[in-house]
């Protein structure tokens, strides 16, 4: 190769297949080349400076340069940098680990168990309430819901579970037995005339139909996002948790709360589920748990599941599932020192404050011609782009609005994520009120030069 400046994006083209990327486009120029990060900020390979407003994937809340956390993996690495959890080993860092997350779970847990990802763990779930239903004899309650729009993970049962098209198209996916409601957006899904509390009602009746349609004997578990994040930001409307739980309840059906993105301190609480007053009887828990530093995911689980699955794997002889790197030593010592900086910080004392700012700045470009609804809370909010706020609809093509404004912006030096014609944002937690302003000061240059474009004829 010649000098690495000028090859880093053709060798990236040649030899790298991305995720979640047009790979024939990928071809002809290669990836964007990050080379550095500072706190709220990544730098290109060029030395472009970006505020990063999404946190890398929903998940880096401690920011790009927390020494603390670089400390701890190692001195964990020259400790024991990895060993296996498999036939009852086990090591200290995720002894500990385990011991912290039952202990401030928002309702009562029993146990923890480890895995890498937030794919990985709400696939481990399925498998869990798989083997559960079996232990109790209940072989035909198998059957999950979902929501259309909710993002679960990507292997063959999570991505099952995740409801966007796109996730399952070339995929032959959903899998059997995998199915999905309507989304709790009221902006989108909502009718004419209907209160967001009658919404919900619906919404719930909704699913309690569908239930009885399936039988209640064939339905195993309801999998949420507190708030759910890849379908664009949505936000539970009035009344939809407190009216949909006693319906779960009423039928046996496990609730699991993914809260991947929503844990660790992103709603404003240190889970979604505290903001949203939900009990669920299984959690999921990834991405800002490490500050995404190492991989490691975890579920957590009251005693009505883990106690049938802990006498069927007496019965048999072992709980047959588990990853090489599941609580890895390492990614453990590292989560634990994030709960450390965030409670030593008060890091939530400081969410609470700077998200007043970061949703007063986002509801104020509501104002926008080209903002049908802009929604979020905590550090979680998205911008809802349309041509016509009446209709509530675009006149160019499906995802043309967000994917200019995300170009635009990110040439401003913010980083968002285009979804559909949703732009969100979810910066890491300890972002100030300044660095809030750089972001939607660039979101406001943006959506005005997009206006005159538009208006103009410009735009096409």
């Amino acid at each position: 190769m010649s000098d690495e400046a000028d090859t880093l994006e053709m060798t990236d083209a040649r030899y790298l297949m991305h995720p979640f990327t047009d790979a024939r486009a990928n071809l002809q120029g290669g990836g964007m080349v990050i080379d550095r990060g500072e706190g709220v900020f990544v730098y290109d390979k060029a030395g472009k400076k970006y505020l990063e407003a999404v946190a890398g994937l929903w998940s880096v809340g401690l920011g790009f340069s927390e020494r603390r956390l670089i400390d701890a993996a190692v001195r964990q690495m020259e400790k024991l940098p990895y060993y296996h959890t498999f036939t009852g080993k086990s090591h200290a860092p995720q002894i500990e680990l385990a011991a912290r997350l039952v202990e401030m779970a928002p309702v009562p847990m029993s146990k923890a168990f480890f895995t890498n990802s937030g794919s990985e763990a709400n696939d481990t779930a399925i498998k869990m309430i798989w083997y559960r239903s079996n232990a109790l004899g209940e072989t035909r309650r198998k059957k999950i819901i979902s929501r259309k729009r909710g993002y679960h993970g990507i292997t063959i049962a999570s991505a099952s579970l995740t409801g966007i098209p796109v996730d399952h198209q070339s995929f032959d996916l959903p899998l059997p037995g995998f199915l999905h409601v309507t989304a709790p957006h009221y902006y989108r899904e909502g009718i004419e005339g209907e209160s967001e509390d009658a919404f919900s009602t619906r919404l719930v009746n909704e699913i309690e139909a569908l239930i009885l349609a399936e039988g209640p004997e064939t339905i195993a578990a309801f999998f949420a996002e507190p708030v759910m994040g890849a379908g664009g930001v949505i936000v539970p409307p009035q009344g939809y948790w407190e009216k949909l739980q006693p319906v779960l309840k009423k039928y046996g059906i496990i609730l699991v709360a993914d809260e991947v993105i929503c844990g660790f301190g992103r709603t404003g609480r240190m889970f979604g589920s505290q903001t949203f007053d939900i009990r669920p009887d299984m959690m999921i828990l990834s991405k800002q748990l490490s500050s995404s530093y190492l991989p490691i995911s975890a579920i957590l689980m009251n005693d009505m599941v883990f106690e049938p699955i802990a006498d069927e794997s007496h019965a048999i002889g072992a709980f047959a599932h588990g990853f090489t790197n599941g609580g890895n030593p390492t990614a453990a010592a590292v989560a634990i020192e994030v709960l450390n900086i965030m409670e030593e910080r008060d890091l939530m004392t400081h969410v609470s404050d700077v998200s007043v700012h970061f949703q007063a700045r986002l509801r104020a470009l509501g104002a926008s011609a080209l903002v049908g609804e802009a929604r979020g809370v905590g550090l979680i909010g998205a911008l809802e782009l349309v041509t016509d706020k009446a209709t509530r609809a675009s006149s160019l093509e499906a995802g043309k609005l967000a994917k200019y404004a995300f170009a635009l912006l990110q040439n401003k030096g913010v980083i968002a994520r285009a979804m559909g014609d949703t732009l969100a944002f979810s910066p890491p937690l300890i972002i100030t009120h300044e660095q809030v302003d750089m972001i939607f000061d660039g979101v406001a240059e943006v959506l005005a030069q997009m206006e005159h474009e538009i208006g103009s004829g410009q735009f096409h």
